[in-house]
């Protein structure tokens, strides 16, 4: 009896998926990398009313926020990195969008916690930041920046709390471990693992600037949650390219039926 043999299956190869990947992080990256400072404000009621998903970078004055917006949106001097940690009070937003059209906005948070700054200001910036986590309208994301060597701070904590509601709601949530390039691979797991219990419900990801961890990774994530509709379609495009590009890359990877 003649065994009918089943057709050859196709599997995707891990240079495609590689292709895939360096797809969708290049229209992210090339996303932030539109980012231009739009306004200033010292007080919420200063801020524009907008109606563009908003994504906001909140964390410690010396955890390294600046740094982070600097390196994804590709641009030096972006964000400022004051030498005086805790110095700079005010809110900045920077705008996103490709071909002049504004599709997204950056906030960038004043840190808090620094030793150096006077206890009156401490307190009404986080009055100003705790009713800007819970009023702002079009907020759709917020990105907590923590060194894993210390770990969540009371003010980090306190303002998990605040916006635990809005995160139980859809509000997108992301906890950056930053300096990851200081962690051996053993600590860096445990970071995860502990800050993945803590984070209530949201992301978790490695990020260091001199070894370029997390870059891509957190690029996509910021797109995905500022084109929650367009995304599948866009990236799935760009990804198409870029594997078209890879000759014969599920060639040597196809399976067959002897």
């Amino acid at each position: 009896m003649t065994t009918k043999l089943p057709p050859a299956v196709t599997r995707p190869s891990r240079s495609t998926s590689a292709a895939k990947s360096s797809a969708a992080a290049t229209v992210a990256l090339g996303w932030l990398h539109t980012a231009k400072f739009l306004t200033t404000a010292p007080e919420l009621h200063f801020l524009p009313a907008l109606d563009v998903p908003e994504i906001a970078f909140v964390g410690r004055s010396n955890a390294g926020k600046s740094t982070c917006i600097n390196i994804l949106t590709q641009q030096k001097q972006l964000a400022f990195a004051s030498k005086k940690p805790g110095r700079t009070q005010h809110i900045n937003l920077f705008s996103l969008g490709k071909q002049g059209v504004t599709d997204a906005v950056l906030t960038d948070l004043p840190g808090y916690g620094y030793a150096a700054v006077p206890r009156q200001d401490k307190i009404r910036w986080q009055q100003v930041m705790a009713n800007y986590l819970v009023t702002r309208e079009n907020l759709k994301g917020i990105v907590l920046m923590c060194d894993p060597r210390h770990g969540l701070t009371e003010l980090d904590e306190i303002l998990l709390e605040v916006i635990r509601p809005r995160v139980e709601e859809g509000l997108k949530f992301l906890v950056i471990l930053t300096k990851a390039d200081k962690l051996t691979r053993a600590e860096a797991t445990k970071a995860l693992a502990i800050m993945k219990l803590q984070a209530g419900g949201g992301e978790v990801r490695l990020f260091s600037a001199p070894k370029r961890i997390g870059i891509d990774d957190i690029a996509e994530l910021l797109w995905q949650w500022a084109h929650p509709e367009a995304d599948s379609g866009v990236m799935d495009a760009a990804a198409s390219d870029a594997a078209a590009a890879a000759p014969n890359s599920q060639a040597n990877d196809t399976p067959h039926a002897d």
